[in-house]
């Protein structure tokens, strides 16, 4: 029974105690509340009092910065004006100035229209003056003034002819001493290093006899026998009163070489019959053939030409039975090519092209029995034919100046044969063609105005020339000697060069008594 008296008071014991606990909650919550809202409130009024500071500086900032910019603004309105104001002033000072330079002007106008009415007038004074002094001197010269110009242009035109022969003759003496010296150097190496001994040779071909007895053999009964040997080679056989030789002459050499070797093969086989001689001279042929393959692959192979056609290597080869002017073709065609080759390797020239057009230069001649047409001609359309190079066919054409060189091996080509042709011993002319040069080349000088006399000396390779003193004067020997060059050059044909030389001499001479 007691306990059930102490459970009312415990639980009102409680809520006393929980009533209290609340209530001392309560007041101490209220009271951080209150010291919570002083904090806020406090900071509130910092914040603001911060807030307030900031917007004053920022302010006063603004204001800084509106000064500072009406300022450089106020600054820069005042440069402005002074530069304007000094503008003016320097437009103001060039005005002043150009308007003296106008009066200026305007008096120095005046001054000028005065000095050029003055000098108008001296003029026409000074024209009057002049035709009252040229008919004076008309009167006392009897000259006109047309007269008068003509004589002092001719004066002048015969002055300035003198001065530009002294003056070509001196550019031409230190050029020819220049070219001479080079040219000298190129083509003396050039002949030292292709020393060619070879010679004239002979038109004819001439085949000894064992003795007299042979000659009637060859003839044959009633002449049959030479008779065929004529038809089957195409060759005359002179057999007249040279002892033991027959002599066969024939426009074409390599039927002359074909019944040369046929007539020797007859002789030593004794047997000279028709039907005999048909044989040999087949044989001959074959034998020429061979002869005439091996010669032009003898002569590639020396000169060291490559690729050359089949074809024009037996042209070449045909060229061993030729002959111009006495100097065989195939031997004068080598002797180019080695000497176009050296000169142009002392030039600087394509050695190669030099040499093969050296080689090919008189190709033509192979055939200009057969074929109609100059051997240039022949030669350039054989080339062409076998597709040779261009430049080649090119120096062919121009090696006797048919068409104008346009290449340096072309030049050399033409040099080289000119050397080959005109050395000593090379070419071998007729007495009448000799005598026929000479007398052209007195000829030509003699027709010349002031030419006194004319010798052609060194063979034909020179011609000296005598002038009258009183005729001719020394800047005048420059352009006589230049004109009878060129005269020479158009009218005759020659080997290698002639050379003019006109000389003048005064001699004077006085007895003493």
């Amino acid at each position: 029974m007691h306990w059930w008296f102490l459970i009312p008071a415990v639980v009102l014991g409680a809520l006393i105690g929980v009533a209290i606990g609340y209530a001392y909650r309560k007041n101490v919550a209220e009271a951080k509340i209150a010291k919570a809202e002083d904090a806020v409130r406090t900071l509130l009024d910092d914040a603001q009092k911060k807030a307030e500071e900031i917007r004053k500086e920022k302010e006063l900032e603004a204001k800084e910065e509106i000064y500072k910019l009406r300022t450089e603004a106020e600054k820069e309105n005042r440069d402005r004006r002074n530069e304007l104001q000094r503008t003016e002033r320097r437009l103001f000072q060039r005005e002043e100035t150009l308007d003296k330079k106008i009066e200026a002007v305007e008096a120095r106008e005046q001054a000028l229209n005065q000095r050029s009415a003055k000098v108008d007038q001296r003029e026409a004074d000074a024209e009057a003056l002049v035709q009252q002094q040229e008919q004076e001197l008309e009167r006392i010269s009897g000259l006109t003034v047309e007269s008068a110009k003509e004589m002092l242009l001719q004066r002048v035109e015969e002055e300035a002819k003198h001065d530009a022969a002294i003056l070509l003759r001196d550019i031409e003496q230190k050029t020819k001493e220049e070219a001479d010296r080079k040219a000298r150097n190129i083509v003396t190496l050039a002949i030292q290093r292709c020393a060619a001994d070879h010679v004239a040779e002979a038109t004819v071909s001439v085949v000894p006899l064992p003795n007299d007895e042979m000659k009637g053999r060859i003839i044959g009964r009633e002449g049959r026998n030479i008779r065929a040997l004529e038809t089957a080679t195409g060759v005359d056989l002179i057999i007249d009163d040279t002892p033991e030789a027959v002599i066969l002459s024939a426009f074409d050499p390599v039927r002359r070489e074909i019944a040369r070797i046929a007539l020797e093969k007859l002789i030593m086989d004794g047997r000279i019959h028709p039907a005999r001689i048909e044989e040999m001279v087949e044989k001959a042929k074959k034998e020429v053939s061979n002869q005439i393959r091996e010669a032009g692959e003898a002569a590639v192979l020396e000169v060291g030409v490559h690729g050359l056609h089949h074809e024009l290597i037996r042209y070449l080869g045909r060229m061993k039975y030729r002959t111009s002017y006495g100097q065989n073709v195939l031997n004068h065609s080598i002797e180019v090519a080695h000497l176009a080759g050296i000169m142009a390797a002392e030039v600087g020239a394509n050695v190669a092209l030099a040499t093969r057009a050296g080689l090919l230069h008189d190709i033509g001649k192979s055939i200009d029995h057969e074929v109609e047409g100059s051997h240039v001609e022949i030669g350039a359309d054989l080339a062409k034919k076998y597709r040779e190079n261009n430049q080649v066919i090119h120096c062919i054409m121009a090696h006797h100046n048919d068409v104008e060189p346009q290449t340096l091996e072309a030049v050399l080509v033409q040099a080289a044969d000119a050397i080959s042709a005109a050395r000593p011993g090379a070419r071998r002319e007729t007495l009448e063609t000799y005598i026929k040069r000479l007398e052209k080349l007195e000829e030509i000088a003699n027709s010349f105005d002031g030419v006194d006399n004319s010798y052609a000396i060194q063979a034909g390779r020179e011609v000296r020339i005598i002038v009258k003193p009183e005729k001719v004067s020394d800047a005048d020997t420059v352009l006589l000697a230049k004109d009878i060059a060129k005269r020479i050059e158009n009218e005759m044909e020659y080997p290698g060069q002639i050379k003019v030389n006109v000389i003048r001499e005064t001699r004077t001479m006085e007895l003493a008594k």
